[in-house]
């Protein structure tokens, strides 16, 4: 552990040099992935000083009750040693997290969609609910929130919905809520109370900045239309919305939320772009790829990752065992102690892989 934080220190005073270089400064995209990593040693450093402080002193102690004959100095080095040694185990399970080969995707904005799945009109509803959900989070957390596409249902319910998030590390925080969460509850059209189970996928993209995924305009089929709301209500009276198709992917993007073509267009693109990064990068890590696969498929409910149980004001997190009974809370966006629980759990299984 000694050898891993010395070794993250002496990167942290290489990186700060790289910062200092103007012809890094002045390149966006390197000067953003230094920053960034700058970050996250910083952090290492904030535990990492204080844990080799805490060594040294473990190693002192030692050698003075070695070497000193005086009863009360020796009593003095063994409080000492004792004390210190008790807050090692705390300061190495928060290091350990640390020092985990980290996924540079984790300080990025995210880009989530949301769509209702099995269950029909009430699926819609929830799928409102999840996107409030995520929506007040964001706000806790101080990101901005852009909305980038809006699907409603005849009635107005969430069809599909599609965000930008844009904070420190929004996609780190929020990755693994990919999968599809399940609802059980009544719904105000139920007369007879009985309770109905019905679902929404989630999916979390990195999003990716222009530079890194380059569309050739060849591949692109635009198709431009006419915007229109629940009920086939026109929503503006010009071709604004925008339909995007990346032919060697046959991937399908639409905007309408804007009453500008460009500006869908352009939402549409940073969609695309963001879902054409996944794919490389889960082309780079296959089995997290299956896994995802798994998590979003469709929207059924058997492949769920979460359940809202409204009756019994319950949360579950079926992969870690997680179980709130806060539900209230967790729907209005207060979601760090289960995403502090997740976040803990995988990364703990990370470092048991490695270890393996």
């Amino acid at each position: 552990m000694r050898e891993l934080v010395e070794s993250r220190l002496a990167r942290l005073a290489e990186v700060e040099e790289i910062l200092a270089d103007p012809a890094i400064v002045n390149d966006r995209l390197r000067y953003k992935e230094f920053s960034q990593e700058h970050k996250h040693l910083r952090k290492i450093a904030e535990l990492g000083l204080p844990y080799l402080k805490a060594l040294d002193g473990i190693e002192g102690a030692r050698a003075l009750l070695e070497s000193e004959n005086d009863a009360e100095m020796r009593e003095l080095a063994q409080e000492e040693l004792q004390a210190l040694k008790a807050r090692l185990p705390e300061m190495e399970a928060s290091l350990e997290l640390l020092l985990l080969p980290r996924d540079p995707d984790d300080s990025r904005d995210a880009i989530l969609e949301i769509r209702a799945g099995t269950g029909g009109e009430e699926a819609a509803l929830f799928a409102g609910d999840v996107a409030r959900m995520y929506q007040r989070y964001a706000e806790r957390q101080g990101w901005k929130l852009e909305m980038l596409e809006f699907s409603p249902t005849a009635t107005g319910a969430t069809k599909e919905v599609i965000f930008s998030l844009q904070g420190d590390g929004a996609y780190g925080r929020l990755r693994y809520e990919s999968g599809v969460h399940r609802v059980q509850r009544v719904p105000e059209t139920e007369s007879s109370g009985r309770i109905h189970t019905s679902a929404c996928s989630v999916v979390v993209l990195p999003e990716a900045e222009e530079v890194e995924v380059q569309i050739d305009p060849n591949d692109l089929k635009v198709d431009v239309y006419r915007s229109s709301g629940p009920g086939g209500q026109s929503v503006n009276t010009t071709d604004s919305a925008v339909r995007i198709t990346h032919l060697p992917t046959g991937l399908v993007v639409t905007c309408q939320d804007e009453k500008s073509q460009h500006k869908n267009k352009a939402k549409a693109m940073r969609v695309l772009q963001a879902r054409l990064y996944e794919i490389e990068r889960a082309k780079q890590h296959e089995a997290e790829a299956k896994e995802r696969k798994a998590a979003v498929a469709g929207g059924d409910r058997s492949a769920k990752i979460r359940t809202y149980n409204f009756p019994q004001q319950r949360v579950t997190d079926h992969r870690v065992n997680y179980t709130s009974h806060e539900l209230s809370k967790i729907l209005d966006g207060e979601l760090d102690p289960m995403l502090d629980f997740l976040l803990l759990n995988f990364r703990q299984q990370l470092l048991q892989e490695q270890g393996d």
